[in-house]
């Protein structure tokens, strides 16, 4: 159920009945030939597919996040840390006030994990709320499902190529880039993050069949539908 898609007085119905919330975070940065907002999208779309046939309302996904080792990238926006736990301390605190008891917080983007220690802390003050942070992508039966596929996985490759993340008109390179030293990239500043990376993806295909990326789609979804059905306190 989709906040973007109800009005204030359904979702104060709705509270009624349900205490479960979504909020999805994401980015906007480069990867490669997708869609700067990947992140965004994806973590929006398997939150609303997951929670559709249960009824939990589902915010839109915070779309800024923390990636400043992209930023010599044009399009890609990155949150200092401070500035992105405010906004999400903020986040919180408000979906607690409306009332909401489980926050599923599913996000899409690795640089956003001080988010994860957080909602740890922001309990830690508020024990009647139950927050659980969800990286969907490499949670445990998705990530075994990617490695099933091909190993060779990473940002910007074909793990985030899905029909909704492509670009009209932009051709993939039929090719297989080799794999990044991320220890290496992880030690130089943006400008010479871009030179090393070049396009953007870490290493891999970038692109793989639809029939792949639906059967891996289709195991995020009931993974992230299993966590809020079940994974509460």
């Amino acid at each position: 159920m989709k906040v973007a898609e109800r009005n204030w007085m359904q979702i104060e119905d709705q509270l009624g009945r349900e205490d479960r919330a979504v909020l999805p975070l994401g980015s906007v940065e480069q990867h490669a030939y997708l869609s700067l907002a990947v992140d965004a999208i994806l973590s929006e779309r398997v939150a609303s597919e997951a929670a559709e046939p249960l009824g939990v309302p589902v915010f839109p996904a915070l779309p800024y996040g923390i990636t400043p080792s992209f930023r010599a990238y044009p399009g890609t926006l990155s949150l200092r840390v401070a500035t992105y736990l405010r906004v999400i301390t903020d986040l919180l605190d408000g979906l607690r006030e409306q009332g909401f008891r489980r926050i599923l917080v599913v996000n899409g983007h690795g640089g956003n994990t001080p988010a994860q220690s957080l909602a740890a802390e922001w309990m830690g003050d508020h024990p009647e709320v139950q927050v659980l942070f969800h990286n969907w992508w490499n949670a445990s039966k998705t990530w075994s499902k990617v490695l099933s596929v091909d190993p060779l996985a990473s940002h910007a490759s074909w793990m985030e190529n899905f029909p909704w993340t492509r670009l009209a008109g932009v051709e993939m390179p039929d090719l297989v880039k080799p794999a990044t030293d991320t220890a290496r990239m992880r030690a130089q500043a943006p400008r010479q993050v871009r030179a090393l990376l070049g396009d953007g993806n870490y290493g891999g295909r970038y692109q793989r069949s639809d029939q792949e990326m639906l059967a891996i789609w289709q195991v995020a979804v009931e993974e992230t539908r299993e966590l809020l059905q079940g994974g509460w306190a």
